[in-house]
């Protein structure tokens, strides 16, 4: 009963922007591992680290790190094995295909009424560099009933191909604004909506995805700009001292002729004062851009080529079990676990590319948070 009702309590507030603290100042730390494997045979093993030291009633500083090791065995495009990165496409030797590194530093201000935030973002491997900023601010209104946020980030990412190709353009930016308005309905139900913008510029492909048909080859190419838009509404039921539900949807569009819903669910539940668990639901459906073609159907003459399924129609699903201990109310430490199971529909991308009909994973998360 307890863990249920502090969650409601928490997430009465909540923001919708990750990398805000503000709402909550205390110091604290935490160790994590998360991992990733799928039967296209790429492995994710990643350490993370978190330290928030409070300065003042006010004022907070912190520190995130996160060390992203990638493994991917040779994947299959047209017969012809190579190597590539889990992520961006990209393999340099065997063994350990990459290792990733990600800093994080952040400050945050609360005053009540006001939380601010903000930080910078820093990761590198052996063939990306990416740089970012981001600034979150939330105002509580009607006695803390409302909150409306904004959110902003900035990336200024650079490519460095670990083969020898020359990109028409080595860098990559991502904008994206996000608005929030928050609503307490009941003393057990809270909503949200959230709009996204999202923009992006520079070499949008990956610089090792190519096609291969009969009488030509061609390295994968989209276009170099790209807009988004998302619109999303969240929820948050107290069915009992007990049980909760969070639910949402988000709807998603861009000019590249993608347009997608995403629905997920969550049940929580208490059982006993230390352990809270539950089961959580996600379906995922999309339409293909507009420059996807059947595979096999592409010219000489196209200006784009598509080879990453994600730029064609599917489906996916997701079935999760999270898992928190907290030995006691007042207890300074908390422990955390998930696991994830991923799957895509059937899609010839996938099949081109992994030599497997669908994408099917499985991701865990463990945490220890302490607060002192």
């Amino acid at each position: 009963m307890q863990m249920i009702r502090y969650l409601f309590a928490s997430v009465m507030l909540f923001v919708p922007f990750l990398q805000t603290f503000a709402s909550d100042l205390k110091d604290s730390a935490s160790l994590g591992f998360d991992t990733y494997s799928d039967n296209g045979d790429v492995q994710v093993y990643s350490p993370t680290f978190s330290l928030m030291k409070t300065l003042s009633k006010n004022w907070l500083v912190g520190f995130k790190m996160r060390v992203d090791l990638i493994n991917a065995a040779s994947i299959k495009n047209g017969g012809r094995p190579y190597v590539t990165d889990a992520v961006i496409g990209a393999s340099a030797k065997d063994g350990p295909d990459d290792v990733r590194y990600a800093p994080t530093l952040m400050v945050a201000y609360s005053d009540g009424d006001n939380a601010l935030s903000g930080g910078v973002y820093y990761s590198t491997e052996n063939d990306y560099v990416g740089r970012a900023f981001f600034a979150n601010y939330v105002r509580q209104l009607n006695e803390q009933n409302t909150a409306l946020g904004i959110g902003v980030s900035q990336s200024f990412d650079k490519w460095d191909p670990v083969i020898k190709r020359a990109l028409p353009n080595d860098n990559r930016n991502e904008t994206k604004v996000d608005l929030s308005v928050n609503q307490l309905l009941t003393p057990t139900w809270s909503m949200q909506l959230v709009y996204s913008y999202m923009y992006s510029e520079g070499f949008l492909s990956s610089p090792y995805h190519y096609v291969i048909q009969d009488s030509f080859a061609r390295f994968e190419n989209y276009p170099d700009k790209r807009t988004g838009h998302a619109f999303a509404i969240k929820g948050v039921t107290l069915l009992n001292d007990q049980n909760s539900m969070n639910y949402a949807y988000r709807y998603y569009t861009d000019d590249w002729g993608i347009k997608s819903s995403t629905v997920n669910v969550e049940w929580l539940t208490d059982f006993g004062d230390a352990v809270m668990s539950g089961l959580r639901l996600r379906y995922y459906t999309q339409t293909g851009s507009d420059f996807a073609k059947s595979v096999g159907t592409y010219n000489k003459t196209d200006e784009y080529f598509a080879v990453d399924y994600r730029m064609s129609a599917f489906d996916s699903y997701d079935i999760g079990i999270p898992l928190t201990y907290k030995p006691s109310v007042t207890s300074d430490l908390s422990y955390s676990f998930s696991v994830d199971y991923y799957q895509t529909s059937n899609n010839d991308y996938i099949q081109n590319w992994y030599d497997k009909p669908k994408l099917q994973a499985v991701y865990t998360t463990l945490r220890i948070d302490y607060e002192f």
